[in-house]
């Protein structure tokens, strides 16, 4: 029985990828966009790329060691300041032989001799000396912090990933714990002067989850994985990151079920609002491969990793601000990293 569940789902997710390839190179070609070596070159969609998309790997993403890691970073958007100040920080590692997935939270606060500054503040600081210089910067940071070398990089704007969980009806998340969070800020009312009320407590609004099974849509996904100041553990960065993770399996989960892929209009709108949502240093051949790895990894082989118990909170006087160190060493941080990968 086994061997026919399996067929069953990977064909499912050859459909899916041949959907998604076709409805992407018709909407390339409605916009008038020639098929010429120059396309080619910049999108990495070839005749071949299509055919290895649908029938095999995909295009080549060089893996080093077996594995390609890929940085994944989640920006506020909008337009006020700290828009593009990281909120999510995550490591996706594939191996392609293996065919596991790990997946490596890097909490915002770590501090970056380097930068001299959080990690968080990586992008920031690479976008201000160059276009696109922020994911080059992010991801020679957080390899030096997770010791592992990173191929690629994407950035996604969180008002972009809303209206992509919205698009597949939401998803269904398990709340572990419930919680509070009285300080939950709201968009466009971060210089608020309240009327002179010295809490500034017009700039927040209260948030809870209860703990049980429930169906997030986007913007209440977006609150989930955003909160940091809920009282214990559920305020730290670790459950932040344990949240992010959760989110995006259920995102995985709900882009496999869904009949979306049946209506060639809708898997349009899902790819604008993705387009919409990203920056990257991947062309849309790597772009799509990536995505039919992630979608191909069963639940079993992915793994979720945490270097909390790698991290300790020093006196605040030491920089000015809460910040996170490594308990040893970052070179300790890679051999535990390295230790739980598969």
């Amino acid at each position: 029985m086994e061997p026919r569940i399996r067929r069953v789902h990977v064909s499912k997710v050859v459909w899916i990828i041949f959907t998604l390839s076709v409805v992407l190179v018709g909407y390339l070609l409605l916009r008038g966009i020639a098929i010429s070596q120059k396309f080619m070159s910049s999108t990495g969609i070839t005749p071949t790329t299509l055919f290895r998309l649908v029938f095999d790997a995909g295009a080549d993403l060089h893996p080093i060691d077996g594995r390609v890691n890929i940085l994944l970073l989640g920006i506020p958007g909008g337009d006020h300041d700290g828009t593009d100040l990281t909120d999510t920080i995550m490591v996706l590692s594939f191996h392609e032989k293996n065919h596991t997935l790990a997946m490596i939270s890097v909490p915002r606060d770590i501090w970056s001799d380097t930068l001299k500054d959080k990690v968080n503040s990586a992008y920031h600081y690479g976008e201000l000396k160059k276009k696109g210089g922020g994911l080059v910067l992010a991801k020679a940071i957080v390899s030096d912090m997770v010791g592992l070398p990173i191929q690629y990089a994407l950035v996604l704007d969180f008002s972009g990933f809303q209206k992509v969980i919205d698009l597949v009806g939401g998803v269904e998340i398990d709340v572990p714990k419930s919680f509070t969070d009285t300080e939950f800020p709201i968009p466009g009312r971060e210089n608020d002067e309240c009327g002179g009320d010295p809490e500034f407590s017009c700039r927040y609004e209260p948030l809870h989850f209860d703990a049980g099974l429930q169906v997030m849509d986007g913007a209440l996904a977006l609150k989930y994985v955003r909160s940091r100041h809920a009282e214990g553990d559920e305020g730290s960065d670790f459950a932040r990151g344990r949240r992010q993770q959760e989110v995006l399996l259920a995102l995985k989960s709900k882009l496999l079920s869904q009949d979306i892929y049946l209506h060639p209009g809708e898997v349009e709108k899902l790819y604008g609002a993705f387009d919409e949502a990203t920056d990257t240093d991947l062309n849309i051949g790597e772009l799509l491969t990536v995505g039919k790895m992630f979608l191909q990894v069963p639940k079993e082989k992915t793994q979720r990793i945490s270097i909390e118990d790698q991290l300790y909170t020093p006196p605040s006087s030491w920089y000015g601000r809460y910040v996170l160190l490594p308990t040893e060493s970052f070179e300790v941080i890679h051999a535990f990293v390295k230790s739980k990968l598969q």
